[in-house]
């Protein structure tokens, strides 16, 4: 890895300081470092776009939290580069290793002895009228909500054209497994395990006692119908990516390419979910 990639949350003091000090770090190591986000500090020849970091990277690092991380991968889905999330946010589900950490993280991936794990995005398309009018990727959710109006929406879902359900509802989440402990868990979604190719389907407060979240393969190709809605509805990606709906409107979604994200030797998925979401209980060992 020669050339290294960073990226921070934009308007945090602690992570600009953190990018001057990683900066000058991996210049004492022999690497090429490039910014995506300029310091005040740093010459602004080492700064380029986001857009082009995939094509000139060899690892990507992301000072900040979920969201930051989320922002970044979107622009690497199909790359085979790792991205490394150094948490400065709160829970950090995606971005696990602390600040505190930095150094000692990069110093283990640039040696190789990171582990490299693949996620899954998301493609939605939205028809108006048979054509397509906007298009968009996420590697989290896939959110169909009412938008500013406080009624509820009435939609029809189909998965590779066979008809599921008609809901009214507040609207609806597609999660893949990366985002299944985001909106979704706090929607009554299930947790599921990242090496699972599936897509959680979770309605939003829907005016049913029997509609209950579902899991699809994540082959499978969603469909989406707004039905009725008071005003415009909007679809949502990651929380970042906002298209407005009208009614009459279809969503088409899909499994769309990879992002590559890395981790620590040793990481433990399951003592993550436990220490993440304070799981009571403690294992017990025999005398």
């Amino acid at each position: 890895m020669k050339t290294v990639g960073i990226t921070i949350k934009p308007v945090d003091e602690r992570a600009h300081s953190l990018a001057s000090e990683l900066f000058a770090w991996l210049h004492k190591q022999g690497k090429q470092v490039v910014l995506a986000d300029c310091l005040k500090d740093v010459d602004a020849d080492s700064c380029i776009p986001l857009e082009d970091m995939p094509k000139q990277v060899d690892l990507m690092v992301v000072l900040g939290g979920d969201g930051t991380l989320l922002h970044t991968a979107r622009r690497f889905i199909g790359s085979d580069t790792p991205i490394l999330g150094i948490n400065l946010g709160h829970l950090g589900f995606l971005t696990e290793t602390p600040a505190g950490g930095m150094f000692d993280a990069v110093d283990q991936v640039l040696a190789g002895r990171g582990r490299i794990e693949q996620r899954f995005s998301l493609q939605a398309e939205c028809f108006r009228d048979g054509k397509k009018m906007k298009e968009g990727y996420a590697v989290n959710d896939v959110v169909l909500q009412r938008n500013k109006n406080p009624r509820m929406i009435e939609f029809e879902m189909r998965v590779q054209e066979q008809f599921v359900f008609r809901l009214r509802a507040n609207g609806l989440v597609l999660a893949t497994p990366a985002g299944s402990t985001a909106y979704s868990l706090s929607a009554g979604g299930p947790i599921v395990h990242p090496r699972l190719s599936a897509i959680s389907v979770v309605p939003v407060c829907p005016h049913t006692l029997s509609n209950r979240p579902i899991v699809v393969p994540a082959d499978e190709v969603i469909e989406l119908h707004i039905i009725q809605s008071a005003a415009q509805a909007a679809l949502d990606l990651d929380g970042q990516e906002h298209m407005e709906l009208l009614e009459g409107d279809c969503i088409r979604v899909e499994k769309d390419g990879s992002v590559s994200l890395v981790y620590l030797p040793g990481r433990n998925y399951y003592e993550v979910l436990r220490s993440k979401l304070h799981w009571v209980g403690q294992i017990e060992h025999a005398d």
